[in-house]
Order: C-alpha cells, then structure tokens, then sequence
C-alpha cells in the first residue's frame, strides 16, 4: 500500500469511528437539556435575516443526529434540507451560502485547517462565518483534559477539539481569507444536577465522548473508578450552587466576514 493510499484509509477508518462515537448515547437529548439556548446565541451573533441561504448543522457526519434533527424539525414545523457531510470535505458547492455557521459541531472533526478551508469555501465573498466552540479553559475543555489519560492515543495529526475555543488558533486558521473579525467568551449557566455525581452519570449515559473512553477501559475497574472521582471532582470545583450543582461552561463565539 503506498503511502497517499495508506493515509486515505486511515483517515477513512477514523471518521468512521467518529461516525461511531457520536452515534453512542443520546447527544440529541443532552444538547436540548442542557444546552437549547446555544443555536440561538450562535443566529443572532451572525445577523441572520429572513431569505439567507444558512449552512447550518442540517450537514452532520453522523446519520443518527440527522435523523434526531430530522424528528426536530418536523415536529416545529421546520422544513430543512438535510446532508451527511464531512466538515472536512463539504458536500456544497463554492460560495453557496450567505452565512455558514457551527455551534459546537466543527469543533470535533480532527483535522482543523481542513475544516476550516471548507468552511471559507462554502460562504459566499462578503458572507458570514459564525463558530460557538468550548473554551480550553472552560467546563468541557477540562473534561477533556481529565479524560486524555484514560483514552486510546489520537490518531497521528488530529487535533483537540478545545483548541476551536482560542481565538489565536481560529485566527491562524482563516488566515486573511475573512475580515471584520468579533471575538468574546460567554458562559452558560447549567444547573440541571442535584450532585456532581448525577453529572458524571448523565454524561457517562448520553455524551458519546465520554461513553468511548468508558469503553476503552472497561476492563481496568481500578481505572474506571479513577476516572469516576476525577470526574466528580471536575463538577465539584466548577460548583457555585448551593441546593443543585450550578456550573458556568464557557466557550468562544467568533463571527466573521468572507472577504470579496
């Protein structure tokens, strides 16, 4: 197998373990219980006005979140168009949308300047690129940062999702194919836990990230008991609340204009 074929299939066996992961648990459910105001902040951050043509997560790589979408859509009475698509090689034709947006989706596919050409490619000049992604430093970057340890390597070349939620990485990856760049970091405030047990529960449960790594080590009980304080620990020290667990989960929010 020569080298260029070798790195197609290998890139073709990760996505469809990526198809895989996000496929694990609920993630549909988790994103309307915990997080339904955020697609929202992401639309009126981009100005979007009636009779746009948006990209917006109606492209997915996973076919079980188009279908939940699809259920969604369906039941608000929204019509959609619907495509399973790569971030990293996008089903759409140049400049065929006036605003392309990803909340919390981009962020996860592994290679980040491939993605991000595609997202540049896909917007029409003059158009508007909007990105909401967690932060490093915030609620979910550090659970990422807890679970490394106990995850299977990455492969060669991919890079951590978390790094979408630095304006320097995002910068570096438009490069000075946009203009009229807005940056600023917000929290969302989620207090649906009684416990920090009950968070690491939940996510162990529906969040498909979290479910792999469980997997990964599911015959190693001294590590799944490790991971599970360490967990608990997370939700612990991000606590403000009293009665319930109420943390404040950053992320980036970043729009931008396709230069003509």
């Amino acid at each position: 197998m020569t080298a260029p074929t070798a790195a197609i299939e290998a890139d073709r066996a990760l996505k469809v373990k990526h198809r895989a992961m996000w496929a694990l648990g609920d993630y549909p459910a988790l994103a309307a219980d915990i997080i339904p105001g955020l697609g929202q902040v992401l639309v009126t951050a981009c100005g979007v006005r009636a009779g746009d043509r948006v990209l917006v997560v109606a492209s997915d790589l996973t076919p079980e979140l188009l279908a939940a979408g699809q259920r969604q859509a369906a039941q608000q009475g929204i019509e959609l168009g619907w495509r399973q698509g790569d971030a990293e090689a996008l089903p759409f034709g140049a400049g065929e949308f006036d605003v392309v947006m990803s909340c919390l989706g981009v962020m996860f596919a592994p290679h980040h300047q491939a993605s991000a050409d595609e997202l540049v490619r896909v917007c029409r000049p003059g158009g508007t690129i909007g990105l909401l992604s967690w932060t490093p430093e915030g609620f979910i970057g550090q659970m990422f940062a807890v679970m490394k340890p106990y995850a299977p390597p990455p492969p060669r070349g991919a890079q951590p999702p978390p790094l979408w939620g630095r304006e320097d990485h995002v910068r570096s990856l438009l490069g000075d194919r946009v203009r009229d760049v807005s940056v600023r970091r917000e929290t969302v405030r989620v207090d649906l836990f009684a416990r920090p047990e009950d968070f690491r529960d939940y996510f162990k449960a529906r969040y498909g990230p979290t479910i792999a790594v469980y997997r990964s080590i599911a015959a190693d009980p001294a590590r799944i008991a490790a991971l599970d304080t360490e967990l608990v620990e997370l939700a612990r020290r991000h606590d403000h609340g009293t009665a319930t667990v109420a943390m404040d989960w950053e992320y980036l929010l970043l729009t931008a204009r396709r230069q003509p």
